[in-house]
């Protein structure tokens, strides 16, 4: 009964055609996967991973036509995306600068070597200096040099006006351990400093850290184009029915078993009103596609397939 690590984040675009360009052609990740939002067949759900779309790796979107969003509390507001080493740091502080992507400077938080930047819409992305720890899986296509790529999510940080409840779900329910706390940056428009403090999943470090910052003062953040819409946590494959019974037998609202083909899902809101998914491993994306073909065409679940052709005339070309 732990959670492993981070296994996707999902976001919001109102730009398809732009947030492929500068996910695959800017940030060098692989599109692994062209589908549709379950619950909305209108929207592209567009996933971008590593090589082999591995679990923790995956940065989803949305796409709505949505007007911008405005940050603030009661959010996830910062992603985190790994590189290794600051050799990597400083190569992708000059490819940004070439490209006019907006960027701060390279700065030590939390212990880590750590270069924020934003994406066309105003998502806050940082790449965190991981260490080189763990697995790589590069893209042979990526315009990035492999060794630079960004190898993975994580740490993800959100902001609440009120540690407690959030502390109680995370520690009590999820089984998160808080390991420490910082000063970092302001979740709101005037910047400033937060208290943040540092809770870790199963062996812990940055593909497995959640960290929140305490803003009571801050206004709650207006969901849209650039918000993030939720953070999935990773569980084994085996141990997803013990989930289910477990938020059941402490009666934490959820959403129930929900199968989403390539993976199976609960998700449950946090008391401050953040919405986590709890995210088996498997099957993966290669459950309807051949692994070296991921994201070439759109992919529907079976039982959206006798849809297919209503849904592709709802949709743009990327």
């Amino acid at each position: 009964m732990q959670l492993t690590g981070i296994h996707h984040l999902t976001a919001v675009t109102a730009d398809a055609r732009g947030n492929h360009a500068f996910y695959t052609g800017t940030l060098g990740l692989r599109l692994v996967k062209k589908t549709v939002n379950q619950d909305d067949v209108r929207a592209y759900h567009l996933f971008y991973a590593d090589g082999i779309a591995a679990p923790g790796t995956d940065l989803t979107f949305f796409d709505w036509p949505v007007s911008p969003h405005a940050p603030g509390t009661r959010s996830l507001v910062r992603t985190g995306l790994r590189v290794a080493g600051e050799a990597a740091l400083a190569w992708w502080r000059d490819w940004l600068a070439e490209r006019g992507v907006p960027q701060g400077e390279i700065a030590l938080r939390d212990g880590r070597a750590t270069l924020d930047l934003l994406d066309p819409e105003g998502q806050r992305l940082s790449l965190v200096d991981d260490g080189g720890a763990g697995p790589a899986h590069p893209w042979q296509a990526s315009p990035v040099p492999a060794g630079h790529q960004i190898r993975g999510l994580g740490p993800v940080a959100m902001s609440v006006p009120d540690l407690r409840p959030t502390d109680l779900l995370l520690t009590q329910v999820l089984n998160m351990r808080e390991e420490r706390s910082y000063q970092g940056p302001g979740s709101g428009p005037e910047g400033g400093q937060a208290p943040t403090h540092v809770y870790a999943m199963g062996e812990g470090g940055p593909a497995a850290e959640l960290h929140v910052r305490v803003e009571p003062g801050l206004p709650p953040a207006q969901s849209g184009a650039g918000s993030v819409h939720h953070l999935a946590f990773r569980i084994p494959d085996r141990d997803y029915d013990a989930w289910v019974e477990r938020l059941q037998r402490l009666r934490i609202p959820s959403s129930g078993p929900v199968d989403r083909y390539y993976f199976r899902s609960l998700y449950l809101r946090e008391p401050n009103g953040v919405l986590f998914e709890i995210a088996t491993d498997g099957p993966g994306f290669a459950a309807d596609e051949p692994l070296d073909r991921l994201g070439e065409t759109l992919a529907l679940p079976p039982f959206l397939e006798p849809r297919r052709a209503e849904i592709e005339a709802g949709l743009k070309p990327l």
